[in-house]
Order: structure tokens, then sequence, then C-alpha cells
């Protein structure tokens, strides 16, 4: 035994979906450690979860697209006395466009973001969540199941984050390491600002709250789920795609991509 107190990390945690999955492990009786870039954000949210009487979280402001962002957690959380017993990598954005006319930079950090930094947050701390009998929230997208041409690097990304979290699942298991992998549609959050997206995300039907997705997210790795896709339709979609045929499929999301662009006079 280690001697450290677990905690439950959660990336992102300065809004959306973030924010949303902090509260309901807050509620659950989880001390947190909250990171993400908007330190200012984080105090505020850490300051909302003490007033209700519950645990203060530890807040870290780290930018996970920099190299040597697991590292920097793992420093801050021994400073405090804790390590891992659960980690949620919610954080990621997206950008729309073709991925050849996006700035390169933006780009490259995208995959830092949405692959990297939760691939090395993922395989870090293996040993402390095994000691606690944890496991690992991966927040992916029911992009994941798509082609996305529009969003191409953005689509890669989250179809490596369910693929990775499915197989490291498999290879956790005998280690008592829960692995889930968080599915969602359409959630009305920052992520559209920041993917350049104006006039909403997508038909009413895919949309589901970030407080719903953070619920059934929590409940599917308590429950040692492999993979939550929040919403019915999005759950059929999820089922349906690999049945489809590519090209069909290809070519659906390149026409809805392009009403987007055309919405935004881009």
């Amino acid at each position: 035994m280690s001697g450290l107190r677990p905690v439950t990390v959660i990336t992102g945690a300065s809004a959306g979906i973030g924010t949303a999955l902090a509260r309901v492990f807050a509620r659950h009786g989880h001390e947190l450690a909250l990171v993400a870039r908007r330190e200012d954000r984080l105090r505020a949210l850490a300051d909302e979860i003490a007033a209700t009487g519950l645990l203060k979280p530890l807040v870290i402001a780290a930018d996970l697209a920099a190299p040597g962002a697991a590292e920097q957690i793992g420093k801050a959380l021994a400073a405090q006395g804790v390590e891992p017993q659960f980690i949620v990598n919610n954080a990621g954005f997206g950008l729309i466009g073709f991925a050849g006319a996006r700035d390169r930079d933006e780009v490259l950090a995208m995959i830092d973001v949405n692959a990297r930094a939760l691939t090395e947050l993922s395989l870090a701390f293996i040993d402390s969540l095994t000691r606690h009998h944890g496991g690992l929230l991966n927040v992916g997208s029911l992009a994941g199941f798509l082609p996305g041409p529009g969003m191409a690097v953005y689509y890669a990304t989250k179809n490596y984050v369910l693929s990775f979290s499915e197989a490291l699942r498999s290879e956790l298991k005998s280690r008592g390491v829960r692995v889930t992998v968080l599915c969602p549609g359409p959630v009305p959050t920052e992520f559209a600002e920041r993917a350049g997206i104006s006039g909403g995300l997508s038909p009413r039907p895919l949309t589901q709250s970030a407080e719903r997705v953070a619920e059934l997210g929590y409940r599917g790795l308590i429950r040692g789920q492999r993979t939550v896709v929040p919403g019915i339709v999005n759950r059929l979609v999820a089922s349906v795609a690999p049945r489809v045929p590519r090209r069909l499929l290809l070519g659906l999301i390149a026409s809805h991509q392009r009403r987007r662009r055309s919405a935004q006079g881009t």
C-alpha cells in the first residue's frame, strides 16, 4: 500500500460535461482533483462543491496539450498526499473544416489533447488504480463510430478513444481495473463554439444534456460497462453504423458538414 488517499481525477473539468461529471462524482462521495487550463473556473467549481457540504476538490491547472502533463499531474497529486482511484479523461475539443485547410499546429494540438494525453493518463497510474480497485472513464463520442469528412481529425481521435478504451479494458480486467468509454452525441456545451460551429450541433433527437450524459457515464463506470452511449437514437446510430455501406456513410456525413459550413458562410 502506498499510504496515499484515493481521489478521482477529472480532466477538462472547467466546463460542459467535465463540470457535470465533477458534480456527479462529488455527490457520490468521491474526493476530486479537477484538472484544466482555466484555474479560475476550477476554483469556482471547487468552491461550489464545498459549499454543499462536500469535500472541497483539489485544483490542478495544467495544459494537456503540453508534453509531460501526466507527470505534472502526478507530482501535484503526490504533493497533496493523494493518488488516483479513478481517472476521468474528459478533456478534448473538435475543429470543423477540411483537415488540410486548418492550421496545422491547432490540428496537432487536438490530437495531443484528445488522444495522446488521454493515453498518457490512462497508462500512467495503473498501479494506483489497481490498488484502489478503481478505473478509467474515457470520454469519446458518437463520432467514434463514424467516418468524419469535414471534421476528419476529430472523428479519427474519437475512433481511437473508442478502440483504445475497449482494448485496454480487456488488458486490465485481470487486475480488477474498470475501463468504460462514454460516447455521447451532441451536447449543448462550449464544444460547438470551440469547434467553429454556429447554429447548433445536430438534430434534437440526438441531443442530450451534459448532466444526463455525466450521470449515465458515472453509472456505467461503477457498473463496469464497456461502452455507454446516452440516448436511444444515439445508441441506434452506433449500432446501425457498422452495417451501413461506408461509401453511403461518408456521403451522408460530408453532406451534413457541408450544410454546417454553408450556414456559417465558410
